[in-house]
Formats: structure tokens, C-alpha cells, sequence
């Protein structure tokens, strides 16, 4: 008897602690701020990256904002380079570097973001932090995402996520730029 009282106290705790996390990361979501704020050049580990001019002549970099991607301050990603750019208000990419995509990938077009959590469950399970939503495809829920032990997706797995997979430090930087109603513009 004793051992079916402890298998629902560690029921009861498990609960509690799940939606204390679940409020808290709510919490984050709806205190971030209105205004993204000001990107920072950085490159992303490894890569050589060098802010890039705006319009379509005198880029330096080696992965130009594409051409198709709108103008003004937002995330644009290319769905068939596996590649986001951060891009001021200036037309400049403040950084840019490649993600493993989700399962379900969102049609191109403009989107907003829409959500974001500081920490939470990925939908294959694994823990996710600096989490920023911006679509929904047949139920699936799309955003930029980085696992807090680094992995990667099951490359095998049928599972349909939404989560588009960064490397942390990439996260932090989405995060810190990407405030809600920031737009989005996904390209082929």
C-alpha cells in the first residue's frame, strides 16, 4: 500500500512541476518585449560572416539575403538553402546561419511571430529553449527552436514537428531579435 502512496505522490509532483514550467514559460512569452531589439553582428560558430549592403548590388557575403525576401526588419528563411537571416531595418543581415528544418515546413510567404517560450518540451520530446512560433500547417505548430543539449532531430523519425532547429547560440540571437509581431518571410 505504501508503494501505491508514493507512485501518486511522484505522480502529483511530476504534475505540479510540469504545469509550474508550462506557467512560467507562458509568463516569459507574454513579458517579451514589443520591440525587437537591436541586433548584434555576430557569425554563427565557425562561418565568416560580414554584414551584407541592402538592395541587389555590392554584397559581400558568401549567402546573400535573397532577392525575394521583402524589406525592412525580419527573419527570412530559405527553405531549400536550410538558412535564416537576421535582417535590420537597414536591409543588413545581422547574421546568418544554417538550421535543420522540421518535418513540416511552412508554404513561402510573409508570417508574424506569433509565440514564444523560453524553455519547453520539443515536440519529439527533447527540451528546447529560446523557442519563437510563426506558423501553423494542418495542426502543426512551425517555429525556430534550439535543443537544450544541442541535438539534432531523428533524421529517421515519422513524427510531424514544426520545430525548426538552430544551434544555441543561433537561438539566443533569434531570441534577443525576434519579439512578437516581428515578420517572417519563408522562400523556397
Amino acid at each position: 500500500m505504501a508503494r501505491s502512496n508514493s507512485g501518486a505522490i511522484v505522480t502529483a509532483l511530476t504534475a505540479a512541476a510540469l504545469a509550474a514550467v508550462g506557467f512560467l514559460a507562458y509568463q516569459a512569452s507574454a513579458g517579451a518585449p514589443a520591440v525587437a531589439a537591436k541586433p548584434r553582428p555576430s557569425a554563427s560558430a565557425g562561418e565568416h560572416h560580414r554584414p551584407e549592403k541592402p538592395g541587389g548590388t555590392g554584397r559581400t557575403s558568401r549567402h546573400a539575403i535573397p532577392e525575394n525576401s521583402g524589406t525592412g526588419l525580419r527573419v527570412v528563411y530559405a527553405l531549400g538553402e536550410k538558412r535564416v537571416w537576421l535582417v535590420g531595418a537597414d536591409g543588413r543581415a545581422a547574421r546568418s546561419y544554417r538550421v535543420t528544418p522540421s518535418k513540416v515546413s511552412p508554404a513561402p510567404g510573409q508570417y508574424t511571430v506569433t509565440g514564444r517560450s523560453a524553455l519547453i518540451p520539443g515536440s519529439d520530446g527533447v527540451p528546447v529553449e529560446n523557442v519563437v512560433r510563426f506558423a501553423s500547417v494542418d495542426g502543426v505548430v512551425v517555429g525556430f527552436s534550439a535543443a537544450v543539449d544541442g541535438s539534432k532531430p531523428d533524421p529517421v523519425s515519422q513524427k510531424k514537428t514544426g520545430g525548426i532547429r538552430e544551434e544555441r547560440a543561433d537561438g539566443k540571437a533569434m531570441w534577443a531579435f525576434a519579439a512578437i509581431g516581428t515578420k517572417v518571410v519563408v522562400v523556397a
